[in-house]
């Protein structure tokens, strides 16, 4: 039985899942180091160009800052980086935060967050999107980034049953082969296993009706691209948004807790599959919209999840919207 604080080890990247659930640990809050308050409202617009971006809360865990958080750096390091921000130091607050995307009468949801798979303070991405205006039968299309449980439980319920029943999910082709394939699943660490089996009980009975998937660099839908960014996970994918000269990127898992990973683009955190792909990938992206002054949302970011990159000595610094 994997404790509730255990993770795989720096080798792996992968972060285990309890037995018997399909929510990673990691994602399971720490009840003594308290409960992060959840915003309200949980959600945010902003409009750019003739299209409106929603940033839809999913939730937010608090789990203990430990040595293995940051593969390749000192913790003491990390604490440093941390309080220099103003940041607490014994915890990491990590929201997730799933994106919405209307465009020409189309309502594209983009990950899904936790669901019912979640601790108490996940899985309101359901009554935000209500709030927001946006329940869950007017989505069209759910894009998924990549295959950890914190992007994909909400496709489902504990039941088994569709979040999003009336819309197509659209999947990196990448990243479903590698979940899917028999061999890689005999093969993984006990401790992957479990991911592997959260996939298959996300997706397979979905059939060629609903699911589909995408080759890297495919226009999913008008005016949204898949842009590869693997390391995190073997098909990892980011979503670049167009509209009227403007552009807004969904960096997904490119940095996760940008305080730490966007201004340190070369430290590993212990989920990344393939860190040294995770740690190239982070910089191009960062240097290409920092760039092009994009707009960028990331699911880990502090909410509302948007703002742009800027350049600060070896790294980049996240300014949210106001």
């Amino acid at each position: 039985m994997l404790k509730r604080r255990q993770f795989l080890g720096a080798g792996a990247g992968l972060c285990a899942y309890a037995a018997g659930s399909f929510v990673p640990v990691w994602a399971q809050s720490a009840p003594n180091l308290g409960t992060p308050t959840l915003p309200s409202p949980g959600f945010r617009r902003t409009k750019m160009g003739d299209v409106e971006i929603i940033s839809v809360l999913d939730g937010i865990a608090r789990r203990p800052l430990g040595e293995e958080f940051v593969k390749n750096a000192p913790l003491a390091e990390v604490k440093a980086l941390l309080t220099s921000q103003g940041l607490p130091t014994d915890y990491i607050d990590v929201p997730f935060t799933p994106f919405v995307v209307i465009a020409g009468g189309r309502k594209v949801l983009i990950d899904t967050g936790l669901g019912e798979f979640g601790g108490p303070n996940a899985g309101k991405l359901l009554e935000n999107l209500r709030a927001a205006g946006v329940p869950a039968s007017d989505i069209d299309t759910v894009l998924i980034s990549h295959f950890h449980g914190d992007h994909i439980n909400g496709l489902r319920n504990k039941a088994g049953e569709l979040a999003f029943a009336k819309a197509k999910v659209m999947v990196p082709a990448a990243e479903y082969a590698f979940w899917m394939d028999d061999a890689k699943m005999a093969a993984a660490p006990a401790g992957q296993k479990g991911a592997f089996e959260n996939a298959r009980r996300t997706f397979s009975a979905m059939g060629p009706d609903m699911l589909v998937q995408f080759a890297a660099g495919a226009e999913v839908v008008p005016g949204i691209r898949s842009v590869a960014a693997y390391g995190h996970t073997p098909g990892h994918t980011l979503f670049e948004v167009t509209s009227a000269g403007q552009s807004f990127f969904y960096l997904a898992d490119l940095t996760n807790v940008p305080s730490l990973f966007a201004r340190n683009p070369d430290w590993a955190v212990s989920f990344d599959m393939d860190a040294e792909a995770a740690r190239k990938v982070r910089r191009e992206v960062f240097a290409r919209v920092t760039s092009s002054k994009s707009l960028v949302g990331g699911f880990h970011f502090p909410f509302p999840a948007f703002g742009r990159m800027t350049a600060t000595g070896n790294g980049y610094t996240f300014e949210p919207t106001v």
